[in-house]
């Protein structure tokens, strides 16, 4: 990706140091939240850095080396499920990005969202829809949040293997749902999620049967 239009308009408006913030695990019912924010240097491009969702795994994992050992500086969070029950996901989302930014060094004078508006005054902010598409430091930080997030998924899948969390990434599917119905919630388990909701009801119900 060699999209930097939005980071050369911020240069050219006089703000040297621009990050790029995403999140990866939004949609799943089990898993932390991750976050990550990224600066890059000025006049940064890779051919390959791009939306997270649209590269294999594999050239993934070997971008996110290259934007670690490229950047001026990133920051990546986790959130964990109990945080996301007792705040919501969106108010998540929007704590860890700001806390993540605020974390760099130096700390940005602008800012790029994937349509997510932080409502800081700290630094300017611009929020793209489509923001991985459209911004490549976007892009790096969507790579970083899902890199970080599939490897902790995997260790989790080790120690919760009935269900398939390496696979699925604690996404709603099918053979998560059933693995859910079959076993109850594990620790990992959002429970504000309703799908995670209803098997604890079914749960209480045969307790209450017997």
């Amino acid at each position: 990706m060699h999209n930097t239009v939005f980071e050369d308009l911020l240069r050219a408006l006089g703000d040297h140091w621009i990050a790029g913030t995403d999140e990866a695990g939004r949609g799943p019912m089990a898993g932390p939240l991750v976050v990550a924010a990224v600066m890059l240097p000025p006049g940064y491009t890779h051919p390959d850095i791009d939306d997270s969702k649209k590269l294999s795994a594999k050239k993934r994992e070997a971008l996110f080396d290259v934007i670690t050992q490229d950047a001026i500086s990133f920051c990546i969070q986790v959130i964990e499920p109990e945080v996301i029950d007792r705040i919501n996901i969106y108010e998540a989302s929007r704590r860890g990005m700001t806390d993540c930014l605020r974390a760099l060094d130096p700390v940005p004078q602008a800012v790029l969202t994937d349509a997510m508006r932080l409502y800081e005054s700290d630094w300017r902010e611009i929020s793209l829809i489509k923001g991985d598409h459209k911004s490549i430091t976007i892009a790096a930080a969507s790579i970083l949040a899902k890199v970080y997030r599939d490897r902790l998924m995997d260790q989790y899948d080790a120690i919760y293997p009935m269900y398939g969390f390496a696979k699925h990434k604690g996404y709603v599917t099918k053979a998560h749902k059933e693995a859910l119905s079959k076993y109850g919630p594990c620790p990992i388990h959002r429970r504000s999620y309703r799908p995670v909701q209803e098997a604890l009801h079914a749960q209480l119900s045969l307790f209450e049967e017997t």
